[in-house]
């Protein structure tokens, strides 16, 4: 039978506009997003406009338009601060040891995990590593200053067990303050991690699987020469988009776990901001840290897409 067109027929039209090449602009769609949109002008474009205050010499009184301008001043005395310097290093350190260990961690997690044949006790441990992330460094603060305490629970192991003469100032010690701030949270997300390795373990195609048995392969062989070459590219993903974090080690931990006596083994860049800023009144100070930090964050997030399109072919845009 040939195909006709009737010619009173009417054509059903998804609703949008036609733009000059021809695409329908879903424009029910985009009126859907418009809140998100006008909410992240609100409280992320407009509050832009405050930095100017790093080269002023900033009076609430004066406000933005009557406070004098002093240039690079604030700048100057950042660098030349040099327990500016000591919390930068702070804030690396706390930032790179997370971002490797929640690397590796929840990479070896998931080929263990993938191993299990029990689905029951699969998800089982799914839901318990998964569970510490969907809690709040407020609630979770409060359970570790109670566990570390001097007369905790974890104080009281280790002195019963092991015969240690006194406890541990986990939170007091600037060592172990750091050691703290570096295994909770990775404890906190490993889990939650674990989710991008194991949807990547979800995608490898079981023929390859299957081709490595026939040859002989035992599961430790398999798990050599094809699931850990099938994770590498995004491992790689991962770890080129963490780049970008490096100068971000969690306000939210740090701040709800740490005190003046350990300020200088525990203080980074954001809490730093925050006392000089809010508790001290050095607006136009603290508005310069924080503007270094973000140009610097930027430019460190526009070199880890690069890597992660020249590494493995990812792109956003």
């Amino acid at each position: 039978m040939n195909d006709t067109t009737m010619p009173n027929a009417k054509l059903t039209k998804a609703p949008g506009t036609r733009n000059r090449k021809g695409y329908r602009i879903p424009w029910t769609l985009h009126l859907m997003v418009l809140p998100a949109v006008v909410l992240v002008f609100v409280f992320s474009y407009l509050p832009m406009s405050g930095i100017i205050i790093a080269f002023q010499d900033y009076k609430a009184a004066l406000g933005i338009t009557g406070s004098p301008w002093v240039g690079l001043k604030h700048f100057n005395y950042m660098f030349e601060n040099e327990y500016f310097v000591k919390i930068i290093g702070n804030t690396l350190l706390f930032a790179c040891s997370k971002v490797v260990l929640n690397l590796i961690i929840p990479f070896t997690f998931a080929l263990l995990l993938n191993e299990i044949r029990h689905m029951g006790y699969k998800r089982a441990i799914q839901t318990l590593v998964y569970l510490p992330h969907f809690l709040s460094w407020v609630i979770l603060s409060g359970i570790l200053i109670d566990l570390l305490s001097q007369t905790g629970i974890v104080n009281q192991f280790l002195m019963n067990l092991f015969g240690l003469e006194k406890p541990i100032f986990f939170l007091g010690d600037g060592t172990w303050f750091r050691l703290t701030i570096i295994f909770s949270d990775v404890w906190k997300e490993f889990g939650f991690n674990t989710i991008i390795f194991l949807a990547a373990l979800a995608g490898i195609n079981p023929s390859l699987y299957e081709a490595a048995e026939v040859d002989g392969a035992g599961r430790f062989k398999q798990t050599m020469y094809v699931t850990i070459p099938s994770l590498i590219p995004i491992l790689i993903v991962v770890a080129t988009l963490a780049l970008g974090n490096v100068l971000n080690a969690n306000f939210d931990q740090v701040f709800n776990l740490y005190s003046p006596m350990i300020y200088q083994q525990g203080d980074i860049i954001d809490t730093f901001v925050y006392r000089e800023g809010l508790l001290s009144g050095q607006f136009s100070f603290a508005t310069a840290v924080s503007l270094f930090k973000s140009v610097i964050s930027l430019i460190l997030i526009v070199i880890s897409y690069r890597l992660a399109y020249k590494l493995a072919g990812y792109r956003i845009f």
